[in-house]
C-alpha cells in the first residue's frame, strides 16, 4: 500500500467511528523517529481515556495493515483550539473564523495565507475556500492546500480569576 495520509486516514476512520469519534486528521512528522499524529473529536469533547481507547484501536489496525515501513510513534489527541481543517465540512464550520493556510504551490508568489473564511464553493472536483486577507479576497482550492488550521480565538475563553 502506498503511504499517503489520505490512505492512512481512510484506513483508521472506520475504527474511530466504531468508537463514536470523528477522525479529524492524520499527520506524519519527521525527525529521528517519525510521529503519526491522529486527531479525534466527538460532540462531547475528547479526554485522556478517549485518546487511550482510540490509540489501542489504531495500533491494532496499523499492526495488521503495516502502512509505514519505518519506525514511528503513534500519538492520539484532540484537535485542540488550532484544529486542522481537512474536509470541506471543516471549512464550512469555520465561516467567519480566522484560519492559516499553507499551499503546496504558490499563488502570486505566496504560499501562506492568514485570514477570515468568507465562503466556500462546493463544486465537485474544484472545492474552494474564499479567504479575506487584509481586505483582499483569495479563492484557494482545497486540493492545493498543504495544511490549514483554525487560528484560536482566545477572547472567547472564560477568564480564570
Amino acid at each position: 500500500m502506498a503511504l499517503t495520509m489520505t490512505a492512512i486516514h481512510e484506513m483508521l476512520a472506520p475504527g474511530a467511528k466504531a468508537l463514536g469519534y470523528e477522525l479529524v486528521a492524520v499527520e506524519l512528522g519527521g525527525g529521528d523517529t517519525s510521529v503519526l499524529s491522529c486527531y479525534i473529536d466527538s460532540e462531547n469533547g475528547i479526554g485522556v481515556d478517549d485518546c487511550a481507547k482510540a490509540s489501542r484501536q489504531f495500533s491494532a489496525i496499523l499492526d495488521v495493515e503495516d502502512p509505514i515501513s519505518s519506525r514511528y510513534l503513534l500519538e492520539v489527541s484532540s484537535p485542540g483550539l488550532d484544529r486542522p481543517l481537512v474536509t470541506l465540512e471543516h471549512f464550512e464550520q469555520s465561516i467567519d473564523k480566522k484560519i492559516k493556510v499553507k499551499l503546496a504551490m504558490p499563488i502570486d508568489g505566496r504560499k501562506r495565507f492568514t485570514g477570515i473564511v468568507k465562503s466556500i464553493n462546493k463544486e465537485e472536483g474544484n472545492e474552494t475556500v474564499v479567504l479575506e486577507v487584509d481586505e483582499e479576497e483569495f479563492e484557494l482550492t482545497v486540493a492545493d492546500m498543504d495544511k490549514a488550521r483554525l487560528v484560536p480565538d482566545y477572547s472567547v475563553l472564560p477568564s480564570i480569576d
